[in-house]
């Protein structure tokens, strides 16, 4: 995902409220980067089905699940201001069981769960730079999908960690560590 071209200096969330709403950005530790382009077809599809199989777990539950675009605030310090967070990511798709965390501007914290969908534009991203950010402010449970090779990998938090991903496939079935009960088989995913 490209860089902005202003990465002279460390962005905060104050600056990002800032720009253009025709814009969509991600700031991850003080560097902005560009959301653009959309995402494709393959990406929006497996993004609605996990969405809408998840949402459907979820009716009457305590948890919310939000969907791209959704400011997740990740904070570093416990009483977070506009000019202290240096973080805003909008996964694809957010859990969140913990309604104090949820605001008029989105998550402030980690949320419970998060799925991201690779795309060719953000797959690096998604697999390391996200991977280590989603560990380090303690997401339970990170989910990376690619829509085009039909696979799966679920991360756990281990303590403090992540473990060893879980790999699954199409003929796969989806076992929510986070969300007790939560089962998908992958062949609906990728019928």
């Amino acid at each position: 995902m490209p860089l902005a071209p202003k990465t002279d200096k460390i962005y905060n969330y104050k600056d990002y409220l800032t720009w253009s709403e025709d814009e969509r950005w991600e700031l991850i530790e003080g560097v902005p980067y560009d959301m653009t382009p959309a995402p494709g077809t393959d990406h929006q599809r497996c993004s609605g089905i996990i969405f809408n199989k998840i949402f459907t777990f979820l009716q009457g539950g305590k948890c919310e699940i939000f969907s791209a675009p959704f400011d997740v605030r990740l904070i570093d310090s416990p009483s977070p201001t506009d000019e202290k967070i240096i973080t805003v990511v909008q996964p694809d798709i957010s859990v969140v069981c913990d309604k104090n965390k949820i605001d008029k501007r989105g998550c402030i914290g980690s949320p419970d769960l998060i799925v991201e969908i690779l795309s060719p534009s953000t797959s690096y991203k998604d697999e390391t730079e996200k991977l280590r950010l989603y560990e380090k402010h303690g997401v339970r449970e990170y989910w990376i999908v690619n829509p085009e090779a039909q696979y799966i990998m679920i991360y756990r938090l281990d303590g403090m960690k992540y473990g060893k991903p879980e790999y699954l496939v199409r003929e796969d079935t989806l076992v929510s560590s986070v969300l007790h009960g939560l089962k998908i088989n992958l062949t609906e995913i990728w019928g």
